[in-house]
């Protein structure tokens, strides 16, 4: 199937459209009001299922970005619940992952686009490893955000505790959690199907 008739891709399309950030601006407009302020932007990103990387894209495009994908130094595990289960331990001991090596100086951007996947009611730790890893005092930080049904969690505190000196400001969020929706789909179809392992 293409991308064209996928609908979770239509969906984040069509909310991208409407994002309070991008709205009312050209592409046109905006990369003039940039250059004349010698502003620069950074999309950054860090996904694991791929909607989060689906919107950092569409940004970078649109913005015509550089564009950074974040990513821990050891790799989540691919099992969807063993990842669930390292992010609550990561979470409830403060843990923050090393980070892979990243070529990025982040002294030459002015405002960084940050997406991230709300991990049980919170930001992943790698995201929050990456802010303790940079100095974003006086850089604006704004926030694109996908999540499973259960909104932002505490992540606004956590930018802004963990960007000291930054001005974070509202964000754009999404309800994209294809895949808790499928697994949950496939073992109803286990269970009525009666078939078991």
């Amino acid at each position: 199937m293409s991308d064209t008739h996928d609908p979770l891709r239509r969906t984040l399309l069509a909310a991208l459209a409407s994002a309070p950030f991008l709205a009312g601006v050209s592409p046109a407009t905006r990369g003039a009001e940039m250059q004349r302020q010698g502003s620069r932007l950074l999309v950054a990103y860090f996904s694991r299922s791929g909607n989060t990387r689906v919107i950092a894209g569409l940004l970078q495009r649109t913005l015509s970005t550089d564009l950074l994908e974040i990513q821990p130094a050891t790799p989540y595990p691919e099992d969807y619940l063993q990842t669930v289960e390292q992010a609550r331990q990561e979470r409830s001991s403060g843990y923050r992952p090393a980070l892979a090596s990243m070529e990025v100086d982040l002294a030459s951007y002015d405002t960084l686009l940050l997406g991230f996947p709300i991990w049980g009611g919170s930001t992943p730790a790698v995201i929050r490893s990456f802010l303790a890893a940079h100095d974003l005092s006086g850089k604006t930080l704004i926030p694109f955000v996908t999540h499973g049904g259960h909104g932002l969690g505490d992540s606004e505190s956590i930018l802004v505790s963990h960007a000291r000196g930054a001005r974070v400001l509202e964000g754009f969020s999404l309800e994209a959690d294809q895949e808790r929706r499928t697994m949950e789909r496939v073992n109803r179809w286990l269970d009525t199907a009666g078939i078991s392992g």
